[in-house]
């Protein structure tokens, strides 16, 4: 895995995303729905910068293996944020179950870059 492309990726889809819900999605979502947006958004781009960061270290440390945390990061954006985008948007609250899923794994993410690095 490619963090620094992943990172990438992420980074770019997290300023559509938030943009999007800024403007496309104001009229629409609820406060409450707003705040659970906001906070996919934040936890998005909080662990995209982890992901970016991780590629930084791998570049600089090649012999530092961190595909086990960006693949815990990523899979945390797509749980936590992923359900909580849906959430907000279709007032669905199984969406909702699904979100400490995805904070265990960004939580597996910083376990892992911890092991990694110590």
């Amino acid at each position: 895995m490619n963090n620094l492309v992943i990172g990438a990726i992420s980074g770019c889809l997290v300023v559509i995303l938030g943009a999007f819900g800024a403007h496309g999605l104001k009229d629409v979502l609820d406060e409450y729905g707003k705040s659970i947006y906001e906070k996919a958004v934040l936890y998005q781009m909080f662990h995209t910068i982890a992901i970016l960061v991780l590629g930084i270290i791998e570049k600089i440390q090649p012999n530092i293996d961190l595909d086990l945390a960006g693949w815990a990061f990523l899979l945390g954006i797509i749980l936590f944020s992923g359900s909580l985008y849906i959430l907000a948007i279709t007032g669905n609250k199984f969406f909702g179950m699904i979100t400490p899923v995805g904070g265990i794994f960004y939580i597996l993410g910083w376990v892992l870059l911890l092991f990694k690095v110590n």
